[in-house]
């Protein structure tokens, strides 16, 4: 998939624990660690900002496109 999900890499940043953000934006831990894991289909807006809330930062910051090659 060319959605390359680096929420792993702000938690570590932001020295934020999967259980903490878990609280913080208000998701259960298996779907939080199916986004983490870049398994997720889908993210709700909602989500998507609460987690950006949580760790102050951007959407970019957690979401990736990278180009498949030809």
């Amino acid at each position: 998939m060319p959605i390359i999900v680096n929420l792993d890499v702000m938690m570590a940043k932001r020295k934020m624990s999967l259980n903490e953000l878990s609280e913080k934006v208000d998701i259960t831990l298996s779907n939080l660690s199916i986004l983490k894991t870049g398994k997720a289909k889908a993210v709700r807006f909602s989500t998507l900002e609460a987690i950006c809330k949580a760790l102050d930062c951007q959407p970019a910051d957690i979401l990736e496109y990278v180009k498949k090659g030809k």
